[in-house]
């Protein structure tokens, strides 16, 4: 997915932007309000990370203000404010999950995949198509019982087509899951992992649709 992370704490913000990146998604990383209001206006994101006391105001502001003008993209708050009340008010303006730090980053990539997962429509952390069984949770494919090996790029790029199963992604759109903005990205990058992913599971399981992109079959 495409992650947008609103953070000024430089320590967290380096620990959590790397994380995330090493498991394969796109994430793009703030410090302030301003900045995260342009990324957003910009560029559509899959969920966001939002800490609550940034250098140019609240960021619960921000999240009221998204929620009031109709944006759904999920929010998860990463904040040090631990109060019963702080936590109601987050859940209140409109965010999907509250974190306190320090946290556990696997126990953040586990709130990260599960409100996706609740996003999606399907809460259910297991995917069976054919032979072959998704664990959302445990980010592991397996075929006819045999566990796949497959790469953390392979895998944001698997559950991105999961989550739209027999709906059609462009290239860029699934670009835009795997890099951040600004990465360069190889003209053939997203025909290289197709191809390994077809090698993987059975050459059936994406079906291209030339000039328009790519789909899992249900």
């Amino acid at each position: 997915m495409r992650v947008l992370l609103v953070e000024d704490d430089r320590l967290l913000g380096d620990a959590v932007h790397e994380h995330i990146a090493d498991e394969g998604h796109a994430i793009d990383w703030v410090e302030t309000i301003a900045d995260a209001e342009a990324a957003i206006h910009s560029t559509p994101y899959d969920l966001l990370l939002l800490d609550l006391m940034l250098p140019d105001g609240p960021g619960l502001g921000l999240l009221r203000r998204l929620r009031s003008g109709g944006d759904v993209t999920p929010v998860i708050i990463l904040t040090a404010r631990d109060q019963i009340s702080d936590r109601i008010a987050g859940l209140n303006s409109g965010a999907d999950d509250y974190l306190v730090k320090p946290f556990n980053l696997s126990e953040l990539s586990a709130r990260l995949a599960a409100v996706s997962r609740r996003y999606a429509g399907n809460p259910n952390p297991l995917v069976t198509l054919g032979d072959i069984e998704f664990d959302l949770a445990g980010r592991s494919v397996y075929r006819s019982g045999r566990p796949v090996e497959v790469t953390a790029r392979e895998w944001a790029l698997l559950e991105g087509l999961l989550q739209h199963p027999g709906t059609l992604l462009s290239k860029t759109q699934l670009e835009e899951r795997l890099y951040p903005f600004g990465a360069e990205v190889e003209s053939n990058t997203i025909e290289v992992h197709i191809s390994r992913l077809r090698k993987k599971l059975g050459h059936d399981r994406i079906e291209t649709v030339r000039g328009m992109g790519y789909r899992l079959k249900r």
